[in-house]
């Protein structure tokens, strides 16, 4: 497993820790007294059937939801709930399936997009921002033919991309994928893949929400299965497989 975080005394010490975290929409219980550690240098999978409460956990970490009870630790701090802009200061990005990219705008709008650099107090700086979002683009490896070219003329692996270098400019430390490769050939996933490995590499904590178990096995370090909105198991990846992953989601594991 990619090494994470050390203390003093060698016990590794999680970017996020989520504690009892509960969310119900009326009578449906959409998460139960959900646990889960996620650590630097890791990729954690997440996955379950549909409804088993996958998207509305990675939404109480992102701000989009509020839980009804619980905690979400981030370094030494203890939330109740986020916001979509408190998530993003303490470093948690979320690239959703469609993206949330502005179609008709430019590679460097994109990145920038509602945290534009300005000078003279209201002018904003176009150079400065094709200058960084050219540096990221590149630390990530991540071709782009050009800068000025609107996201919508992209490739579905080029938007993916894009979106994954707004995230980390914005200062994203944990990033949080749902369904990553949807919707992709074989090279387009094959290039999102490589740059989920680059991204452990540089340190980050990445959670994957996925539903195809044989991409899980070929990124992920640990594997949280869900089930009607609770955590069925977290297995380590190499010692887990995929028959056992899917009676874990269909519950036979459990008798159910």
């Amino acid at each position: 497993m990619a090494q994470k975080q050390q203390t003093a005394n060698s016990e590794p010490e999680p970017v996020i820790k989520i504690t009892h975290l509960s969310k119900s929409f009326g009578n449906i219980e959409a998460l139960l007294n959900v646990s889960l550690e996620i650590y630097a240098g890791e990729i954690l999978a997440i996955v379950g059937d549909n409804g088993a409460g996958k998207s509305t956990l990675s939404k109480l970490l992102s701000g989009a939801l509020t839980p009804d009870n619980g905690q979400i630790m981030v370094g030494d701090k203890s939330y109740s709930s986020m916001t979509p802009g408190k998530a993003i200061s303490l470093g948690i990005s979320t690239v959703y399936q469609d993206l949330a990219l502005v179609d008709c705008r430019d590679v460097v709008s994109n990145i920038f997009l509602g945290r534009e650099p300005v000078y003279a107090g209201f002018l904003v700086d176009k150079r400065r921002m094709q200058k960084e979002a050219a540096q990221v683009l590149q630390d990530l490896q991540i071709n782009i033919p050009s800068l000025h070219t609107p996201v919508g003329l992209l490739s579905g692996g080029q938007r993916q991309g894009v979106a994954v270098a707004r995230a980390v400019f914005q200062g994203g430390k944990v990033i949080i994928f749902d369904e990553p490769t949807a919707a992709m050939g074989l090279q387009e996933s094959a290039k999102v893949i490589k740059l989920l490995l680059k991204l452990r590499e540089g340190g980050l904590a990445v959670v994957v929400i996925s539903h195809n178990l044989h991409q899980v096995f070929k990124i992920s370090d640990r594997i949280c299965v869900m089930r009607h909105g609770q955590v069925a198991a977290i297995c380590e990846t190499k010692y887990s497989s995929p028959k056992e992953i899917v009676g874990l989601i269909m519950g036979a594991a459990a008798g159910v």
